[in-house]
């Protein structure tokens, strides 16, 4: 079985990633799947044979080799399957969720309007809050699954030049969607009917806990080693984007000594603390890091959120009307909790407020031997805050690493 999922790789050894020391398997995107059903439902359409797999190249450039099933076996309202339609059943490779192993299918039939256009069927999700990828009353299919579909069937259409031009129809269903979704966050977000098409890499990379918290004890053990009394932490991605550019940028040198911590920012403190490090600079998005100023130390939304609730309450202790803590409480982003306090006027009260709590609790968790700056960012709305602690902590990382 193990080399039957390889085989889904057109570079085996691409199929596996090392977090810490352990091998985990990578898998695929309910995005990737979309797309990769489309190609298949593409070629019937157009009259070849139904295929049993198909090539697929991901947006992080990795090609994979995706079995493909006939829609004929899967669950779906007759009505969906039109003319060409295929399914694919989601791998999500060592990192399971309550997505793992949906089959989601793609029917596809000519269509009197020009290009391709995309539906959402059964079971996909659509939007009813403002605030997401996708505007109020779209499918819930998220831009890059929208790009890869598109991609995929003009890929067919170029191979078949009687197709070229022709307007196509292309609905992406998912047959258990909407009972899975209950068992997810959508419905919260105001994402109704069904789960969400999502992935802008196209995969799925393996986060087992012990091995993620077992490569940040490992990261940090190697800092020490090097010398190293001070350290700079991000959650991820974000984290070293951000500190390239804009007022921080003099700390891009730095960034590729910052340790990842994923979620688990109370850990990393733990850490810290038992190698005898005495500075840490965290910085992380407003979305992960607003959790700190209730004490939540592990930021994944299976533990606990908060977020919101937490924008509420600092807003209320600022003054803010009625009208607002309520449309706080009812924002699906953090993005749309701070436009709502720059419409109340009170945005840097409120991060301020917030900071201070999220000083509070980190200090608590990293006790007396350690000292702590705290930097909130946001993708859309750059830098916007930082703890009274980053102004002695900011020059000594700046002085450890030569910057």
């Amino acid at each position: 079985m193990e080399n039957q999922k390889e085989n889904q790789w057109i570079s085996p050894e691409e199929a596996y990633i090392y977090v810490g020391q352990q091998k985990l398997r990578r898998g695929y995107t309910t995005g990737s799947c979309a797309a990769a059903a489309a190609q298949a439902a593409a070629r019937v359409l157009f009259g070849e044979e139904e295929p049993k797999t198909v090539e697929l190249t991901v947006p992080k450039g990795l090609t994979l080799c995706i079995p493909v099933h006939s829609g004929r076996e899967l669950e779906l309202k007759i009505d969906l399957l039109k003319d060409g339609w295929c399914g694919v059943v989601k791998d999500s490779g060592d990192d399971p969720d309550v997505t793992d192993h949906i089959e989601v299918v793609v029917s596809i039939q000519p269509n009197p309007t020009p290009g391709i256009t995309i539906r959402g069927g059964q079971g996909v999700g659509r939007v009813t809050k403002p605030g997401l990828e996708m505007p109020v009353g779209e499918a819930a299919i998220n831009k890059t699954p929208r790009r890869m579909i598109r991609e995929q069937i003009e890929l067919v259409q170029q191979e078949h030049p009687e197709w070229e031009g022709v307007g196509l129809l292309v609905t992406v269903s998912i047959p258990k969607g909407e009972e899975i979704a209950k068992k997810t966050y959508n419905p919260r977000l105001g994402i109704e009917g069904g789960i969400s098409v999502l992935g802008t890499s196209g995969i799925v990379e393996p986060m087992s806990e012990k091995a993620l918290t077992d490569s940040i004890r490992l990261e940090l053990s190697m800092l020490k080693e090097a010398g190293h009394k001070t350290v700079l932490i991000t959650p991820g991605n974000y984290g070293k984007t951000f500190l390239s550019e804009g007022e921080f940028s003099s700390l891009a040198p730095i960034a590729p000594y910052a340790v990842k911590c994923s979620n688990f920012v109370g850990d990393t403190l733990d850490y810290c603390v038992q190698m005898g490090f005495d500075t840490a600079l965290l910085v992380g998005h407003i979305g992960k890091f607003s959790k700190l100023a209730a004490g939540i130390m592990n930021t994944h939304s299976h533990y606990a959120d908060g977020r919101l609730e937490g924008f509420t309450a600092h807003a209320a202790l600022c003054g803010a009307s009625r009208e607002t803590l309520f449309a706080l409480m009812q924002s699906v982003t953090t993005d749309e909790a701070i436009a709502l306090l720059d419409r109340e006027g009170i945005r840097e009260a409120v991060l301020d407020s917030m900071l201070t709590k999220i000083e509070e609790h980190v200090r608590a968790r990293a006790g007396e031997t350690m000292q702590t700056g705290v930097i909130l960012f946001s993708n859309q709305y750059g830098y916007l805050g930082q703890t009274a602690g980053c102004e002695s902590v900011l020059p000594r990382l700046m002085e450890e690493y030569g910057r």
